[in-house]
């Protein structure tokens, strides 16, 4: 089964989607509760899709601040350990 393809989100549309100001994502980022941006160039971030769609669920299925930061520190580990 092919893996599908994911997209590379930019703040504008992450704020779209998540209804949230930039100013309180890079805060909950601080924090580890929301996904941190992939560093694309010298000066461009992008979110990974799929990070930002499994924070938007947990979330919505009433997840514990401890259960997002540990959702969000999965994606993190593993991109460190591949590099």
């Amino acid at each position: 089964m092919a893996e599908q393809l994911r997209s590379f989100l930019r703040l504008k549309q992450v704020r779209a989607v998540t209804g949230m100001s930039r100013s309180w994502i890079y805060e909950a980022i601080r924090r580890g509760e929301f996904p941190a941006p992939i560093p694309l160039g010298a000066r461009a971030v992008a979110w990974d899709s799929a990070s930002i769609a499994a924070w938007q669920a947990a979330r919505i299925a009433g997840k514990s601040d401890a259960e997002v930061r540990e959702l969000v520190a999965r994606p993190e580990a593993a991109r460190k350990a591949a590099s």
